[in-house]
């Protein structure tokens, strides 16, 4: 058990502010869970609401509890670490394959295999999602970053609230995009009859999902290859703006078509391209994943079937 006490020096609207600024271990989100459970004291009385009001020369004790036995067990599943040191390490995840356990998932998740292949990783996400900063979607592919210790995790979880984390995406959209870039500035939640869903809701009812988009490659109106930029980081949110394009993601069969083509399994959406500020060294890093083999494999054939002669070496 790790009992900290710390004074206020000046007035702060909430408790989880002032921890968060006393401390750069933990995560706002962590620090709100710790205070929600009983763990911090204010003048030697228990307080649980993270928005509670500290007044300068309040005391303020945080015990953080002893690190619970990971609830996930290790799994020899072969997966692709494109980088790794103390800190952190890259992966370029596969298709089909769930980030964490959840929903019924128990088994055969990325966390299972990393806790396999690395020697450590961060608590922040707790004992579920072990080293988990972001994710990205089963049926997605491509780069996310996991943190090995928890000042790594603060560090890269700033980086992506901050938009200082850069996150490239490539994706193959049904139809001709008309306008070959933009920006999309939607909120987005939970869809409001299928929870399994996420949408595009009226302003204030969702939170902000914003995403910059470029038009890449045009396969007569079929097809077009569309990169993508993240600058929010919203559960589905390529795939919930390619939508509200009119252009979702081939492949897509819960925000696209139902019938699909191209005979591929799952949505042709690759995270291609991660750039990040190094937790401890403070290093600029570039990471890159090229594109899976069936995607590389459905952009040959549409080259050859409209004759677009593009130059996707760099993404292959």
């Amino acid at each position: 058990m790790d009992k900290r006490l710390f004074i206020a020096e000046q007035p702060y609207k909430r408790l989880d502010l002032f921890l968060s600024e006393q401390t750069d271990e933990f995560t706002r989100s962590r620090l709100k869970k710790l205070v929600e459970e009983g763990n911090v004291c204010v003048g030697g009385k228990q307080v649980k609401k993270a928005g509670a009001d500290i007044k300068t020369g309040d005391c303020v004790e945080l015990t953080v509890p002893e690190a619970v036995e990971y609830a996930v067990k290790p799994e020899n599943i072969p997966v692709e670490i494109v980088y790794q040191d103390s800190d952190l390490a890259v992966v370029n995840k596969p298709q089909g394959m769930t980030v964490h356990v959840g929903n019924g998932t128990t088994s055969g998740t990325l966390v299972n295999a990393l806790l396999y292949a690395l020697d450590s990783l961060s608590g922040v996400g707790g004992v579920l999602r072990p080293g988990i900063v972001h994710r990205i979607d089963k049926d997605t592919t491509g780069l996310l970053v996991v943190a090995k210790n928890d000042k790594a995790h603060v560090s890269l979880a700033t980086q992506i609230a901050e938009k200082t984390c850069k996150r490239t995406y490539f994706a193959l959209l049904e139809g001709n995009l008309k306008k070959d870039e933009g920006r999309i500035v939607t909120d987005i939640g939970r869809h409001p009859t299928d929870r399994l869903k996420m949408a595009v809701l009226p302003e204030g009812k969702g939170k902000i999902a914003i995403t910059d988009f470029q038009a890449v490659a045009h396969f007569g109106t079929e097809y077009t290859l569309c990169k993508f930029e993240l600058q929010t980081g919203r559960t589905h949110q390529i795939r919930v703006h390619a939508k509200h394009m009119g252009h979702p993601v081939a492949g897509d069969m819960v925000y696209g078509y139902k019938k699909q083509k191209l005979g591929v399994e799952g949505q042709l959406l690759h995270a291609w391209q991660l750039e990040l500020t190094h937790p401890t060294t403070g290093e600029r890093m570039t990471f890159n994943a090229p594109l899976p083999p069936t995607f590389q494999e459905i952009l040959k054939k549409l080259c050859k079937r409209y004759a677009v002669c593009g130059d996707f070496e760099s993404l292959c």
